[in-house]
């Protein structure tokens, strides 16, 4: 990343996810592995990132805090799903009901709009689309993040390393 869009990265996003970032819960992502080459805590990060860059471009007229930390909990189930001992059935079908049970637990204030894009950002596997734009945004750019995770592409560069 270079130096402009890190600083930027530090200076605009993190301050919108800080207090999620920082919990312990959220940080025990790093110990889960996700999309082979990756962990739970830095797909979380980069899909987050990617929908918050896709708003600042685009000037979406959305809040920009509640899409960002809508896309951060997308994932926030809080296992590992390559852990034999605590393996589910149906993994992809299931976890975005777990991720807003334990999102909803930690951040009962969660808007509509976030409970949806937690809730459906697995389409078309899960049968119900997103309801809202935001919906619709996180469900692209878990699928772009998830890509990116398979093939070891960082996006942006040491985030997970965030200590701010």
């Amino acid at each position: 990343m270079n130096k402009n869009k890190h600083h930027q990265f530090h200076r605009d996003f993190v301050p919108l996810v800080r207090d999620i970032l920082q919990t312990e819960e959220f940080r025990n992502m790093k110990n889960y592995k996700h999309h082979i080459r990756g962990n739970l805590y830095d797909h979380s990060v980069k899909t987050a990132y990617l929908c918050y860059r896709h708003h600042r471009r685009f000037r979406l007229k959305s809040d920009i805090g509640e899409v960002v930390r809508g896309a951060l909990l997308h994932d926030f189930y809080l296992y590992d799903l390559h852990d034999k001992s605590t393996r589910r059935k149906f993994h992809w079908f299931r976890h975005p009901e777990k991720a807003l049970q334990n999102a909803l637990r930690k951040y009962p204030d969660l808007t509509p709009s976030q409970r949806d894009m937690i809730r459906r950002h697995m389409f078309p596997l899960t049968p119900i689309p997103p309801r809202t734009k935001a919906g619709w945004l996180i469900c692209f750019y878990d699928k772009v993040a998830a890509v990116s995770d398979r093939f070891g592409r960082q996006i942006p560069d040491s985030i997970s390393e965030d200590k701010r």
